[in-house]
């Protein structure tokens, strides 16, 4: 893994392009509009079941993203651009915060009109490029051919331009003009998606592409957001309450092992770049409070996914070639949003 001590890097993300693309490619080309789901509440009463989990299905894993930023250099600043009031959006709000993540509120005119964020993304770009100088690395999370002219106007100020993009929704000429691009769904840790059978369907029902009666719902019981969102937040902090730390160290070490496999040809990576990987994905890292009295100690405790060459000098490490599928997949599987 080449180190990036020195490389401070930007995240800018269309999280309106990321959610959508993703809803589409996991359940059919025009389906996030077919089924209204910017607006679709899956907490309220009378929300559609099938809709639902659809949406389920099509999580984006934020975490990963930014984990894979985070292999370029320290992230200095990551913002995210949406209409934070849709609940669609919403859900992603405490994963997003919980990683430091700017979000920035956007008001789209009409409910399925394209929004401001590709403009406001790229203004914001360009005016940090000349406010802080010593940024090297800029990573697009989009798919836009709109961000063709933002990654050329970066890489002409020098900056390192890296987009990342949802395979079957990404521009071909935004891929071109950046200096590297990698898809969503190939990042370190992202799972393949399963679409969720939709529960308790009659049979030879067809499945539904109509709106959530929302109304209804309306009428039926009135709803009070204040109250979801205080039962939202309780399950949130109950969440992470019960978080297992070893879990947690046990993913990073998967992730951060996968990510420099991905980006350095080398059977073997030095454990020193391995642990400033996973300390820029978790600056809280400290494998002295997990138990272990070095970070060889730590990886030699997880045998199962890492293999430790210490027979000179120089730490080495990789991940075991026959490393056990079920506890990889443990160790990798995405936080799944709570809902109250």
């Amino acid at each position: 893994m080449a180190d990036s001590n020195d490389s401070r890097v930007a995240v800018y993300i269309d999280f309106d392009n990321i959610v959508i693309s993703r809803y589409d490619q996991v359940n059919g080309r025009g389906s996030f509009q077919r089924d209204r789901v910017r607006q679709f509440d899956p907490d309220e009463t009378g929300a559609d079941a099938a809709i639902a989990a659809r949406l389920d299905a099509a999580t984006v894993d934020v975490g990963a993203v930014l984990d894979f930023a985070a292999s370029f250099g320290t992230l200095v600043l990551t913002r995210a651009y949406a209409d934070w009031s849709a609940p669609v959006n919403a859900e992603y709000r405490h994963q997003l915060v919980g990683r430091a993540v700017d979000l920035v509120q956007l008001f789209p005119a009409a409910a399925y009109a394209k929004n401001g964020a590709d403009i406001r993304l790229a203004v914001d770009a360009v005016e940090d490029m000349f406010r802080l100088p010593d940024l090297t690395h800029v990573v697009i999370v989009a798919g836009d051919s709109d961000y063709v002219p933002l990654a050329q106007r970066c890489k002409r100020l020098g900056r390192h331009v890296v987009g990342i993009g949802v395979a079957g929704s990404t521009s071909r000429t935004l891929a071109a003009a950046c200096d590297e691009f990698y898809t969503y769904d190939a990042l370190p840790g992202v799972e393949r998606p399963v679409v969720a059978p939709a529960p308790d369907r009659p049979e030879g029902q067809a499945e539904a592409t109509k709106a959530p009666p929302r109304a209804t719902a309306k009428r039926q019981q009135p709803r009070t957001p204040v109250a979801r969102r205080d039962s939202r937040a309780e399950h949130e902090e109950a969440e992470d309450a019960v978080r297992d730390p070893q879990e947690e160290a046990t993913r990073l070490l998967d992730r951060a092992l996968r990510i420099g496999h991905e980006k350095d040809d080398s059977e073997w990576l030095h454990s020193s770049a391995v642990k400033s990987q996973i300390k820029r994905m978790d600056p809280s890292f400290s494998e002295k409070q997990l138990g272990y009295r070095s970070f060889s100690d730590f990886i030699k405790s997880r045998s199962d996914i890492a293999e430790l060459d210490d027979s000179s000098t120089t730490q080495l490490v990789r991940l075991r070639p026959q490393a056990d599928a079920t506890a990889t997949a443990t160790a990798t599987r995405p936080a799944r949003r709570v809902r109250g």
